[in-house]
């Protein structure tokens, strides 16, 4: 009887490292490693030999950047989704693609179960479970942060001296760390006390604000129908494009939070993100939407942009509700095209200068000059239809008052 196969996302960080040698102790099956390059900053040849060199009997390495950037970043962007005001959803939006890489792979190699390193008290367990049930609910789950004897990451520690499997987290340096083309997060360590500041070594993508230069960059950013296609006058691939975001934007400071958050599972988290090239998109497609929306659109647009935010938090990617939104989304950005000019300076992100073919804007009719497209003498007819029902209900309110004069 041929063995059962268990397919593992896998990173070759503390946690999965750590579980495909505990799979293999507890479990009779092939492991199969499956390490997405969502674009962290990783050695994958290494990590590949890792896996392997630990005990799976194969191990994958994906390319998926090209793919998140266009397929979940980008709908995201569009939407203009933020979580809780602050949290540009780096790791929520990467989560259902790795997952939905899981699920291929588990097809292809014909594997029962699916396995991963998310903590019990974490969101990262609902959005790859999820997708999983979404896309295929035939195949069953390992969680073993819910079932295994290992209570911290110091056991993890302990538990990989034990078994010699070499590891880069220390006690000294044990963040949780989740790092894609989009962001890179930290939680754990100091940052679990709210009172701590974090400290300027944390930095990975970008630099302390202290650091930054004194003098300002600027960046022009190329949009059509809302997605990010050239910078500084020139096309540019998705992956090259953020990629050089990124990197100016990184030099300058710009894009780092420290929150404290609402987890799907109920409690509080505080962790610190970098995302300098998603905070520059944000604000320069923002910029470009006041340029070209009508108030009722734009109104509405950000109030579907909270509800989006939500459900790619909460792992709800494949959902009616989020791809009928997105169809919204795709339909209103239609007009949404082009040029931003963004100024960078000590950790802001500041758009100075907008331009499109498809503008409502018109200085013509804006201009505090003399013009010849509109009269002012209109806005009196306008004035007095607009506030009619508040004439209305001061009439009466000083006609109910003057009766009740005359009646005493």
């Amino acid at each position: 009887m041929a063995k059962e196969k268990i397919v593992l996302a896998y990173s070759g960080g503390l946690d999965t490292s750590v579980i495909l040698t505990w799979l293999k102790e507890n479990y009779d099956a092939e492991v199969i490693a499956v390490c997405c390059d969502a674009g962290q900053d990783d050695d994958f040849d290494a990590v590949n030999k890792k896996a392997l060199d630990t005990g799976a009997s194969t191990s994958h390495v994906i390319d998926i950047r090209e793919e998140f950037l266009t397929d979940f970043v980008w709908p995201t962007l569009k939407a203009g989704a933020v979580y809780e005001n602050d949290y540009l959803l780096g790791t929520s939006m990467a989560r259902p693609l790795m997952a939905k890489k899981l699920v291929e792979i588990a097809e292809k190699e014909g594997a029962g179960f699916i396995a991963h390193g998310c903590t019990g008290k974490g969101n990262d367990q609902v959005r790859f479970e999820s997708t999983v049930h979404a896309l295929n609910p035939a195949i069953r789950i390992i969680a073993p942060w819910r079932i295994w004897d290992l209570k911290s990451r110091e056991d993890c520690l302990d538990y990989a001296a034990k078994h010699s499997i070499p590891v880069a987290q220390s006690r000294e340096k044990i963040y949780s760390r989740d790092q894609n083309l989009w962001h890179i997060s930290h939680e754990g360590g100091n940052l679990e006390n709210p009172w701590n500041e974090h400290l300027d070594d944390i930095h990975v993508m970008s630099v302390p604000i202290e650091k930054a230069p004194d003098k300002p960059s600027y960046i022009e950013i190329d949009f059509e129908k809302g997605i990010p296609v050239g910078l500084n006058g020139k096309k540019t691939a998705p992956v090259a494009l953020l990629t050089e975001l990124n990197r100016i934007g990184g030099e300058n400071g710009v894009g780092t939070i420290d929150i404290v958050e609402n987890r799907l599972v109920g409690m509080k988290s505080r962790g610190v993100y970098e995302t300098p090239g998603g905070t520059i998109l944000y604000k320069a497609l923002a910029a470009l939407e006041k340029l070209i929306f009508d108030r009722d659109t734009l109104n509405y647009k950000n109030t579907v942009a909270l509800k989006y935010a939500q459900l790619v938090y909460d792992g709800l990617w494949y959902t009616p509700l989020r791809e009928a939104i997105s169809a919204f989304v795709d339909h209103i950005q239609e007009p949404v095209t082009g040029t931003v000019r963004v100024k960078l300076y000590k950790g802001s992100a500041v758009p100075a200068a907008a331009k499109s073919d498809n503008a409502l804007y018109s200085e013509e009719f804006a201009t505090f000059g003399e013009d010849d497209v509109y009269n002012q003498k209109d806005a009196e007819g306008f004035i007095n239809l607009f506030s009619l029902p508040m004439k209305i209900r001061a009439i009466r309110k000083n006609n109910a008052a003057g009766k009740a004069l005359r009646t005493r």
